[in-house]
């Protein structure tokens, strides 16, 4: 008697590679969108699950040398769900989510602390620029 994998392994190995085929890094990591200084990067969650079955019957009328029985199926979802933005300009990269996050406002808070300081950084850069452009004109 000749050792041959059972249909249900067939089945299961198709169904995984198809998979690995649909879900890859790039598809949670996307490729970089470059616009002009700035290179945008997708970023998203993706969730997958899949199933395989099958029986094994011989019936009435089937003969008992025939080896044709198998009765099987599989299926397969995938959920792609877009999560944010890597935006990269220069040496600065920050993460642009697309739902604002769960948390407390305190957690938003630490999370704006950067932004606001380069703001704030801005801000007084340009009062001294405009203070000095005035001392040198007299």
């Amino acid at each position: 008697m000749e050792n041959k994998q059972h249909p249900i392994g067939d089945l299961m190995s198709t169904t995984m590679q198809k998979i690995r085929e649909m879900v890859d890094v790039n598809t949670i990591v996307g490729k970089p969108i470059e616009a002009g200084d700035v290179t945008i990067i997708p970023v998203s969650k993706v969730s997958f699950g899949f199933a395989s079955g099958g029986s094994d019957f011989t019936t009435k009328n089937q003969k008992p040398e025939a080896d044709n029985s198998f009765g099987g199926g599989s299926g397969a979802g995938v959920n792609i769900m877009p999560i944010a933005f890597l935006i990269v300009k220069g040496d600065t990269v920050r993460m642009l989510p697309i739902a604002p996050p769960p948390g407390t406002t305190v957690d938003r808070v630490v999370e704006m602390v950067p932004e606001v300081i380069d703001k704030v950084t801005g801000f007084i850069e340009k009062q001294q620029d405009k203070k000095a452009e005035t001392t040198d004109t007299f």
